[in-house]
């Protein structure tokens, strides 16, 4: 298939954190990780398209941290900096890489962030990374334009947990919802994936994509299913960025192709794993920062042979 030039078209939209993360692995240990849900998205998508960052981080922000940014074709005039510190993560992963174990989270500067987006152009994709729901439907809100065509958003255990109410009002007005097992069985009830996939779509978005971790990736989509095994990999260093990643790679592959039918959203799931695999094989976005779109096209051929019968 012929891409688009991806410095062409609109840029896709991502709102979301951009955080200083300190992690533990079986495999090793780091402070001042740069990571946040909208970094990895970010930086994963503009493999693909252009992307508006929307997002707030405080004095403390590495400059180092935002050049790594502006090495992407990623608009940071939407990641405001305001009086106070970065939001921060710390945690861990033990023999179970596909689940975090949190130590500490300072919301610090996202605690009282309010979004006020300022783009040039009327967005046609855009991707509600893992905030507060109330965050998202402010967005939402400000965006409720006719040159939408494509929605998603992502969430966690948290939000399902105390602000159930909010995530059901972005649910009703989003096209896609990426979210993990864990999370799909919480907020359904539901212990069976493909149930609670169809459970997910009737509260309102169409496309359903559950994350398996190194399970795969389910895909409920106009009534139908796609199932993809994960990438096989020996090792798997730092996890943290995974679903962020698989979101970035799949939301800039159909903004760029701008198609969103079942059989595209099948190869833009691809992309997503693929991207994903790249991710957690160092930590932070160290390794998404080595590779070139010719490393994701490579893999993704030996992702075909590994998963076709």
């Amino acid at each position: 298939m012929k891409h688009e030039d991806p410095y062409s078209g609109k840029p896709l939209v991502v709102v979301g954190t951009v955080a200083i993360d300190s992690i533990r692995t079986p495999f090793g240990e780091r402070e001042q990780v740069f990571g946040g849900s909208a970094s990895y998205f970010s930086y994963a998508a503009s493999f693909f398209h252009k992307v508006s960052l929307v997002g707030v981080v405080g004095e403390d922000f590495p400059p180092e941290y935002r050049r790594v940014l502006q090495e992407r074709t990623i608009d940071l005039s939407n990641l405001k900096t305001v009086s106070g510190k970065t939001f921060a993560w710390k945690g861990f992963y033990e023999d179970d890489m596909n689940s975090a174990k949190t130590l500490e989270t300072h919301l610090n500067v996202l605690a009282s962030f309010d979004p006020e987006i300022s783009l040039n152009h009327d967005p046609e994709f855009v991707f509600l990374a893992n905030v507060d729901p109330v965050l998202q439907l402010k967005v939402l809100d400000q965006l409720a334009k006719p040159s939408l065509r494509f929605t998603a958003c992502d969430t966690m255990n948290y939000w399902i947990a105390s602000k159930r109410e909010d995530l059901l009002k972005v649910l009703a007005r989003v096209d896609g919802f990426v979210l993990n097992d864990a999370e799909a069985r919480q907020l359904t009830g539901e212990p069976n994936l493909v149930r609670a996939a169809q459970i997910i779509r009737g509260y309102g978005p169409g496309c359903v994509i559950i994350k398996k971790g190194e399970h795969g990736v389910l895909v409920n989509a106009y009534n139908r299913f796609f199932a993809l095994p994960a990438f096989p990999l020996e090792t798997v260093f730092d996890p943290t960025g995974a679903g962020d990643s698989f979101a970035g790679g799949m939301m800039g592959y159909l903004s760029v192709t701008g198609d969103t039918s079942f059989e595209n959203l099948k190869r833009a799931a691809a992309y997503g794993s693929v991207m994903a695999s790249f991710a957690v094989e160092e930590f932070g976005l160290e390794k998404l920062r080595k590779i070139s779109r010719a490393d994701l096209d490579e893999r993704l051929h030996l992702f075909k042979q590994v998963s076709h019968f």
